[in-house]
């Protein structure tokens, strides 16, 4: 199936454009992280009772909480030029837009912008996009230049159904990994010394938003190892074979499975908890650098 340029075109152009308006969201998230007071509570007296402290009353937005709703706007904005420009790549080339490196790059990206999203309407923690939005944009940016590859058709091999299922169940399952790694780091800061970093949500929240939202990610990539190891089966007459990115994936998941055996064990909740699901971070982007990148392999030929 001949390439249909415009579309390519079109894409690339709303890739760009998603990178700039994340930018624009980041310098805004930065505004309201920088001039908005720390979440505090207010103390009331009563005569011959007890101090009692309670939440402070809500009040009409400031302005820097403005500025954070316009990066938290700008983020939405990112996600529907983002998905746009993956949706355009997929109809120029006529087959799933996740082929090559920098289309996967895209896709996961794309499932961390909307996690991202999903956790700023369930958690008070918009402040943190100057946090969790700048690794996601390094990525885009690598993925755009160093990665990039013009729209085509997909090598043989890869014309399987199974393309379809395996890699865009673990481009999103990674993609959504990449947000526990850097809340646990903010815990791990908060609970270190919280008068330091005053601003940061307090350390119950990042530890419930890295549990939550690892165990939204783990039955997926779970799945999706399995669905590579049926197609492996297909392809090459094995199920396992312990090639590099089989044997990384397979330690990424006993790093999360440990985590995740953790947070339900009392002895090892918080720092330890936090401690494992930031190895499990380090380790899903080595995965995602060294193994697709430096390594070979019988993912090699895939770019993936």
């Amino acid at each position: 199936m001949p390439v249909n340029e415009t579309f390519a075109t079109y894409s690339d152009w709303l890739y760009r454009s998603a990178l700039g308006v994340y930018l624009f969201a980041i310098l805004l998230y930065a505004v309201e992280q920088a001039f908005s007071r720390a979440p505090g509570k207010k103390e009331l007296v009563g005569a011959g009772a007890p101090n009692v402290l309670v939440d402070e009353p809500k009040q009409a937005p400031t302005r820097s909480e403005r500025f954070g709703r316009m990066g938290a706007a700008l983020t939405v904005l990112g996600a529907v030029l983002h998905l746009g420009s993956l949706v355009m790549r997929g109809v120029s080339a006529g087959r799933a837009p996740w082929g090559n490196m920098y289309e996967y790059m895209s896709l996961l990206c794309l499932a961390a912008v909307v996690t991202w999203i999903a956790l700023m309407v369930k958690f008070p923690i918009r402040r943190l996009g100057v946090f969790v939005l700048p690794p996601i944009l390094v990525l885009l940016f690598l993925g755009g230049t160093v990665l990039y590859a013009e729209s085509a058709p997909v090598q043989p091999a890869l014309r399987s159904y199974w393309l379809v299922i395996h890699v865009s169940v673990i481009s999103i399952s990674s993609g959504v990994l990449l947000l526990p790694g850097v809340t646990s780091i903010l815990y791990l800061l908060k609970d270190r010394n919280a008068e330091r970093f005053p601003k940061l949500p307090s350390a119950d929240v990042l530890d419930r938003m890295s549990y939550r939202t690892t165990v939204l990610a783990f039955p997926l990539f779970t799945a999706g190892i399995i669905c590579g190891a049926i197609w492996a089966e297909a392809a090459w007459g094995r199920f396992w074979g312990w090639d590099p990115k089989e044997t990384v994936a397979f330690v990424t998941w006993v790093i999360y499975a440990a985590y995740l055996h953790a947070r339900a064990t009392a002895g090892w909740r918080g720092r330890n908890a936090a401690w494992i699901n930031v190895a499990g971070f380090a380790v899903n982007v080595f995965n995602l650098f060294f193994i697709n990148l430096v390594t070979s392999g019988l993912h090699s030929y895939a770019g993936l």
